[in-house]
């Protein structure tokens, strides 16, 4: 990977809290983010998968941004999540997020539309054109629509400048390894899995998209500074007690079950907009259970 790449280290994904009344709690969003930056984070993704991006309307995101960028101060980059249901959408919202003086976007496939080949490409680098800011480009094949396979993301490089990185998630480690193949050092390889990251690391990321870290931000930030000086060893060990709470980052819940752990941790909490509905009955049970183990074994750092 390149030894200067335009983004590096840990990027929370950060949920988005909300009060009783599913309003947008500013005050709990400024206070984790300052955590975030002690932990010794490099950026925030605002209102990716986690920040429950479709659930909030285009002046809330702004707020976000505008808030995000307040408390960041410059200490570290502010992306946006880009999630839109047309090219033009998310378009306009990407340039509007120029005009805020954020420092880039996660672009995400049209969301809801099953493109083919010719049709992602066409999104994303019509996307890239509508403003100046560097792009993370974002692949959930499990998730959403369109998968960017290395070949693709060799055409968008060539396409664009603006690609400068890439969240994989696709949960296939091997794809790290063919995408350096392709198109050597041309993106700054994120990981995208929470417990996959140690496995990501080894093969070349040099940042992470972050999820259940958002409840243990020293603990996930210690994880990732021991992968990037290549104490495996150490890093392992850590990883030992991490991964049955990375777990909880996979799945059609693992908004909820973030949000139930920031909640137990005390940095937001847990409700979430529909047309999600919180953890209940024997699920939340099991989650909880999980949540409190890592909590009762907490490691010192």
């Amino acid at each position: 990977m390149p030894s200067t790449p335009y983004w590096s280290g840990s990027f929370p994904a950060l949920t988005t809290p909300f009060n009783a009344d599913l309003s947008i709690n500013y005050d709990q969003l400024r206070a984790h983010l300052e955590v975030l930056i002690d932990s010794g984070v490099k950026g925030f993704v605002m209102m990716g998968s986690l920040g429950e991006n479709l659930a909030l309307t285009w002046d809330e995101k702004f707020e976000i941004l505008r808030v995000a960028r307040e408390v960041s101060a410059g200490r570290v980059a502010v992306l946006s999540g880009v999630a839109d249901t047309s090219t033009a959408q998310a378009a306009s919202y990407s340039a509007k997020c120029a005009a805020l003086g954020i420092d880039g976007i996660m672009l995400m496939p049209a969301m809801v539309y099953k493109a083919d080949r010719d049709e992602l490409i066409t999104h994303f680098t019509t996307v890239a054109k509508a403003s100046d800011l560097p792009i993370l480009l974002y692949n959930n094949p499990l998730a959403y629509p369109g998968d960017l396979t290395p070949e693709i993301l060799e055409t968008l490089c060539d396409a664009s400048d603006r690609f400068v990185a890439l969240k994989e998630s696709s949960g296939d480690t091997r794809r790290f390894l063919d995408i350096q193949k392709q198109i050597g050092n041309r993106l700054a390889l994120f990981a995208g899995v929470d417990d996959l990251a140690l496995e990501c690391a080894f093969l070349g990321a040099v940042g992470w998209v972050m999820g259940i870290g958002l409840a243990f931000p020293y603990e996930n930030q210690r994880l990732w500074d021991l992968a990037m000086a290549g104490k495996w060893d150490e890093a392992r060990e850590l990883y030992k007690w991490f991964s049955p709470v990375a777990h909880l980052d996979v799945g059609i819940k693992f908004v909820q079950n973030i949000k139930l752990a920031t909640a137990t941790t005390g940095y937001c909490a847990e409700h979430v907009r529909l047309p999600r509905l919180p953890l209940v009955g024997a699920e939340r049970v099991r989650i909880q259970a999980v949540i409190d183990e890592a909590v009762a074994n907490r490691p010192t750092l």
